[in-house]
């Protein structure tokens, strides 16, 4: 990483950040600001790391905005989705990627190895030809699949139901988004996005098991896919629009997974203006929950669509931050960085105020 910062190497650029103690500034690998002392630098694997650590990004190069995925990350993914056909080792290396190295930089981006997300693209393809009219044999061609009997099983095994009965199948489409906090993984179905959390998030797991049985169907859970899908496609420009500070809502189609009662108090969330914080009780108070604070606090925790409903806007009676699975200091940066954006605006609004009242 030192000779990569020293030769201001493109190759690692999205790899690490660079953070200099001195200044309390992280930059990017390629960053063209003066080079500082080799004792006085540390290096993170992301953003997100610098950031809880205090340090903020550099204004040149600006490691915090528009974070890319790896190359070869983002090469994978887009085979994944336009070959059909399982790819080997062999295969990466006809095409001059290097394949434990891709498959590492896959899993440390993506959160899974190459193969699985491979697998999961395919099926998805194929659950979204049967449904679209397509024959079975289509279906499986189209699969990667020589055997009818082994995309039959493949199919089953993955969605739950025959082939023949892929109408009956409830998949959610899924996509890793990249974020100046951590990738993010969010997923949706037809109606709108029903996950957007932090992969990182220790709960994660356990909200997805939870999130794929609510969103079931005749007794069986509904599968996660690595797919494209339009409400996907919004929802990642909104969240680019979010962390450059050019919007502090979304409007998003959303399709959340929760009891009546967790549904009041996501409701509540949403109502809470960017850059203003409310407390447990306040949010008790004003659905009706009897339960108090700790009913509201656990029905938060069980909010799948982190920032879109706001609930790092939540905070304890004496204004301290707590109950945020994303980490704290998510919770803190967020809650910074909408106040700074509504503070940005308001030189602009107040002189629109006066130039109306001085033409009055």
């Amino acid at each position: 990483m030192r000779r990569a910062f020293a030769d201001k190497d493109a190759s690692f650029d999205g790899l690490f950040v660079v953070a200099v103690k001195t200044t309390g500034i992280f930059c990017r690998p390629t960053c063209r600001a003066k080079t500082p002392r080799p004792q006085n630098v540390e290096f993170f694997a992301t953003p997100a790391q610098a950031l809880a650590h205090g340090y903020r990004a550099c204004k040149l190069c600006k490691p915090d905005q528009d974070p890319r995925v790896p190359d070869v990350v983002g090469r994978l993914m887009d085979l994944a989705h336009r070959d059909a056909s399982p790819l080997r080792g062999r295969d990466l290396r006809t095409m001059g990627i290097d394949p434990g190295t891709a498959r590492r930089r896959f899993r440390r981006h993506v959160g899974m190895s190459f193969a699985a997300y491979q697998r999961g693209a395919r099926m998805g393809s194929a659950l979204a030809r049967v449904r679209r009219g397509a024959n079975m044999t289509d279906a499986q061609l189209a699969a990667g699949f020589e055997s009818a009997s082994g995309f039959r099983e493949a199919f089953g095994r993955l969605f739950g139901t025959p082939a023949l009965k892929a109408d009956d199948a409830v998949a959610l489409a899924a996509t890793w988004i990249p974020t100046p906090l951590g990738s993010m993984l969010a997923a949706a179905d037809e109606h709108g996005v029903a996950l957007l959390d932090f992969i990182d998030r220790r709960g994660l797991p356990g909200a997805i098991e939870r999130l794929r049985r609510r969103c079931g169907a005749g007794g069986q859970d509904a599968v996660i896919v690595p797919a494209d899908h339009p409400h996907l496609r919004r929802l990642r420009g909104e969240l680019d629009e979010y962390f450059a500070g050019r919007r502090l809502t979304f409007s998003v189609p959303l399709s959340p997974a929760g009891t009546p009662f967790e549904r009041r108090a996501w409701d509540y969330l949403r109502t809470i203006p960017p850059g203003q914080t409310r407390s447990y009780s306040q949010q008790a108070q004003a659905i009706g929950a009897g339960g108090g604070a700790r009913a509201v606090g656990r029905a938060n925790g069980m909010n799948y669509l982190s920032i879109i409903i706001p609930c790092h806007r939540v905070v304890g009676a004496d204004g301290a931050l707590t109950g945020y699975g994303g980490g704290l200091w998510r919770k803190r940066w967020l809650l910074d960085h909408e106040r700074r954006r509504i503070e940005q605006s308001a030189p602009s609004v107040k002189m629109r105020f006066s130039d109306r009242v001085s033409r009055s």
